[in-house]
């Protein structure tokens, strides 16, 4: 490929990256260009919004345990969730994710769709014996569903072999997520992340009922059970009151590879909008995309706007 003007490997590389991205826009078309469009097919129907916390309502950050959102995007979560249902799904332990959002109105699902704080309604959609009737602090009620409690004490054991195998290698971190661990190894050399990782494969053998994924800079066990995120947006729209309405829009926006079962079932349904968070070209089954959590908040905050201009008759669509 020749192009012309290019007088340097860098500028040429520079075009071809352009080049690539114009192409992969194409195919997944920026959600705020493409706002008004989706809120005319959206017409008569009930909007639902899911979102992915890190990298989505944070920005990825070299501790984990700094993922903090700032207070303009809580204010812009907060606003959709006052106009719509909204979810937040990640792959962090739900009481971690609380913790960063600090929002009421919201539920909330942790462990990548293995512990789900839903509304009060039975399930038919998940096995019932792992739903549990709770209160939380302010005297609400709801179902706690929670499919992987049956994993709980080999995750411990897991745990335990991933911190004295992982001791020596500088750098690596491990997260407890309750359901799923996380290996981080952003800080760790790139000479030692392939020992980090038979390290990890050799635990993960001694344990055949589990499974291991990647994510940005992350190995994830988990167990080996047919549940996702794709499963907890299913599960959560039946507890919502929606799973067998055809009049339901679901709208997820993630960044991270875990968020494409949510978005395959969302493409299967027929019901929704995926948006991937990427300022890079990937494989995806989203249909639209956003660069980066900056644009996040302005979509939220942009959907919040246009729900209070439609409950008061004055909707405008932008040119």
């Amino acid at each position: 490929m020749f192009i012309s003007g290019l007088s340097c490997p860098l500028a040429y590389l520079s075009s071809f990256c352009s080049y690539c991205w114009d192409i992969w826009q194409i195919k997944h078309p920026s959600a705020l260009h493409s706002f008004d469009c989706m809120m005319k097919a959206s017409k008569g129907k009930k909007i639902v919004v899911f979102l992915d916390y890190d990298g989505t309502l944070s920005e990825i950050v070299d501790d984990p345990e700094q993922a903090f959102m700032s207070e303009t995007m809580r204010a812009a979560v907060r606003e959709v969730a006052r106009q719509f249902p909204t979810a937040i799904i990640s792959g962090r332990r739900r009481d971690k994710v609380y913790d960063f959002v600090k929002l009421n109105e919201i539920y909330y699902a942790g462990s990548h769709g293995m512990d789900i704080l839903a509304p009060l309604r039975s399930s038919e959609f998940g096995d019932r014996k792992h739903q549990t009737r709770v209160t939380d602090e302010k005297g609400h009620e709801g179902v706690l569903y929670q499919p992987a409690q049956d994993f709980l004490s080999a995750i411990k054991e897991i745990i335990k072999a991933l911190e004295e195998k992982t001791r020596s290698i500088e750098g690596a971190m491990i997260e407890d997520n309750k359901f799923c661990i996380t290996v981080h190894f952003r800080h760790v050399a790139d000479e030692d992340i392939c020992y980090l990782e038979e390290q990890v494969l050799g635990i993960i053998n001694d344990f055949p009922k589990f499974r291991l994924t990647r994510g940005k800079k992350v190995l994830e066990i988990r167990p080996s059970i047919d549940w996702d995120k794709g499963y907890a947006v299913e599960y959560l729209l039946e507890t919502l009151g929606f799973d067998h309405s055809e009049d339901v829009l679901a709208i997820y926006i993630g960044d991270d590879k875990t968020d494409e079962d949510a978005f395959k079932v969302l493409r299967q349904r027929g019901q929704g909008f995926p948006i991937i968070v990427s300022s890079i070209p990937r494989e995806t089954y989203a249909t639209y995309s956003l660069r980066n959590p900056t644009e996040v908040k302005s979509f939220l905050l942009r959907l919040a706007r246009w729900s209070r201009s439609s409950s008061s008759g004055k909707i405008v669509f932008e040119d």
